[in-house]
């Protein structure tokens, strides 16, 4: 895998920070008191996009425009939340802000801004009454077009976000949002995710467990796989405060059909790094965008998206704040 050779003399390959991808900006919004937060991905001049979602659980509004049998309409923003299906709200807030900055497909009657958005289920922490709407939404979006703040840990749609809850809040842990990218030949291709998962995860180059289900003494931890085959029963009503939702980027040229395959091939970087995963708890989710003209191979760029986000789970497990009562990778005392 290539990116195991990253810092040697003789790898080609550079990391390089998310933010130097150009094209797009990310701005990002939260509220620490509620525990969520949104991010949202801006492009003025809109992006080529496609997703693929491997969770039986989904929250999402809008995504079926990246289907390759619909119109090739460029994406003006990709939104990332939490708050479950209230957090869809936010788009609202983003559609807003565009429109009134000039930013929109344009109709010949009105500029119609293209947002589209993913959230994960973080009502479980801070106070669960309180969600991402129309006002974070336009905060987060207008950071992205003037400031743009993203930051790896407890920020944007990483604020609330948790692993390892399959036995409930006591014994699992705070995650948060990740980044990796890396710049090959002219190449960028870099992954945001927002790590909230049912299951373990893992460092995906050593096998280590990171982070996830906690032992009952918090002095080790348990698996995840292991504590589900205590029974075969099906269960009707499981843990459901999951999700993990992320983003790759790219400035190499691709149309909807083929982000949408690189995007399937970035989920190998979940299945790397998530013991258990795409469950019917959880509603993984995975955007491919284009930012740029670099001609480059799709297979590589596939290849590459995949290694890029198991980096930033990794990124999103240690960049974490112990938080809410729970226990981040950076705390443990083991």
């Amino acid at each position: 895998m290539p990116l195991r050779n990253i810092n040697s003399e003789n790898s080609n390959i550079r990391e390089i920070p998310i933010t130097e991808i150009e094209g797009i900006s990310i701005g990002q919004a939260e509220n620490p008191y509620a525990g969520t937060g949104c991010t949202v991905f801006l492009s003025k001049t809109g992006m080529r996009a496609g997703l693929d979602v491997r969770g039986g659980g989904p929250a999402s509004r809008e995504t079926q425009l990246l289907s390759p049998v619909t119109a090739p309409t460029p994406v003006n923003a990709v939104v990332l939340s939490g708050g479950s299906a209230f957090g869809l709200a936010a788009a609202d807030g983003v559609v807003k802000f565009l429109e009134a900055s000039g930013i929109g497909f344009d109709t010949g009657f009105a500029r119609v801004p293209i947002v589209v958005q993913s959230d994960l289920f973080d009502l479980g922490v801070g106070n669960g009454s309180i969600r991402p709407d129309a006002e974070m939404g336009m905060e987060a979006a207008k950071n992205a077009l003037e400031n743009p703040n993203y930051r790896d840990g407890n920020f944007g749609a990483g604020c609330g976000a948790t692993v390892g809850k399959i036995a409930g809040a006591e014994t699992a842990m705070k995650t948060g949002i990740g980044s990796f990218a890396v710049e090959v030949g002219g190449l960028k291709v870099g992954a945001v995710v927002a790590l909230n998962a049912l299951g373990d995860i893992f460092d995906w180059k050593t096998g280590k467990k990171i982070a996830g289900l906690l032992a009952e003494d918090k002095k080790g931890f348990r698996s995840t796989g292991e504590f589900m085959a205590q029974s075969i029963r099906r269960i009707e009503n499981r843990f459901v405060e999951n999700t993990t939702i992320g983003i790759i980027i790219t400035n190499a040229h691709f149309d909807k059909t083929q982000l949408t395959k690189i995007a399937a091939m970035a989920h190998n970087g979940y299945a790397r790094s998530i013991n258990p995963v795409h469950t019917m708890a959880d509603g993984d989710s995975i955007y491919a965008v284009s930012v740029g003209d670099i001609e480059a191979d799709q297979d590589l760029t596939g290849t590459l998206a995949s290694e890029v986000m198991s980096e930033a789970i990794i990124r999103a497990v240690m960049n974490a704040e112990s938080a809410y009562g729970l226990t981040a990778a950076k705390d443990l005392e083991f």
